[in-house]
């Protein structure tokens, strides 16, 4: 008898491997890394096709590279340096703190970010981020996209989605699109390009976007908050976002619209508990 249940399980396993090796992939790879939705799945369920939850104790390098400083004023204080990173406990810390080694970096910030830039991209999916923010001022958390392949140009042209910024010590997020239409043609009401959330920074949150070839739906813990539909009789330049995106989450410190950092204020973290896509 204990044979034969064991040959039941067996068949069991096997016929449980079967049925998810037959299920259809929902996604085209290209050159191994970029992930193209497949038409035709609007009524289809969603399938998880990339994740990192954190659950190593150093930073998966296939996976992320972290970000190098650069004349952008979000990136002013990026940095490389450990002291700007940490996992543990299945999290990964984002850390912004006051330089104590200005002489071999003559910043007064140094601020960690990692993005997916050139080990993984994707077109048309669901993204969900679970994180914490811990508030400063001149905090400027921030979780987004760009495009990989620059398919019309130099930035603002292929677009840029903003799935959550946070300011200073704010109780809201923000969430906006960015492109040579609303930034160089001023087109930000037609249709609207940024919308906020209201949220609880003391709690960790799912910060997400589904993303769709007519439309960005924005979410916050599962529910919509923002979307920007494509819309027809506008400039081409309208929707960038048919083209493959690659993720950007940093820790990001000082600048234009976030105003001037508080050194007292820090180190401040954004703790990371997982990144997960869908399509």
């Amino acid at each position: 008898m204990q044979v034969q249940n064991i040959k039941r399980y067996g068949l069991i396993l096997a016929l449980a491997g079967l049925a998810l090796s037959c299920k259809e992939s929902p996604s085209e790879i290209i050159d191994s890394y970029i992930y193209i939705q497949k038409e035709g799945r609007a009524d289809k369920e969603w399938q998880l096709v990339w994740q990192d939850n954190f659950e190593d104790s150093e930073l998966d390098t296939s996976k992320w590279t972290r970000i190098p400083p650069n004349n952008a004023d979000w990136g002013r204080h990026m940095s490389t340096d450990e002291k700007c990173y940490d996992i543990r406990d299945g999290k990964l810390y984002l850390k912004g703190i006051n330089n104590t080694d200005t002489i071999s970096d003559s910043r007064p910030f140094l601020t960690g970010g990692v993005y997916t830039k050139g080990k993984f991209a994707f077109q048309y999916g669901k993204i969900e981020i679970r994180a914490k923010l811990a508030s400063a001022q001149g905090a400027w958390p921030a979780m987004w996209m760009l495009s990989e392949q620059k398919k019309y140009g130099n930035y603002p042209k292929n677009g840029e989605i903003d799935i959550m910024e946070h300011l200073n010590y704010d109780d809201i997020i923000y969430q906006t699109t960015h492109s040579h239409y609303t930034l160089e043609l001023k087109e930000k009401n037609n249709p609207p390009h940024s919308g906020t959330a209201s949220f609880d920074k003391e709690q960790f949150n799912t910060f997400g976007l589904e993303w769709y070839p007519d439309n960005l739906m924005f979410t916050l813990n599962g529910q919509e908050t923002f979307n920007y539909p494509r819309i027809e009789g506008v400039h081409d330049s309208q929707w960038p976002y048919d083209q493959p995106f690659y993720i950007l989450v940093d820790q990001q410190l000082g600048g234009s619209w976030v105003g001037k950092v508080n050194p007292d204020d820090l180190p401040v973290d954004m703790i990371v508990d997982f990144v997960k896509v869908y399509q």
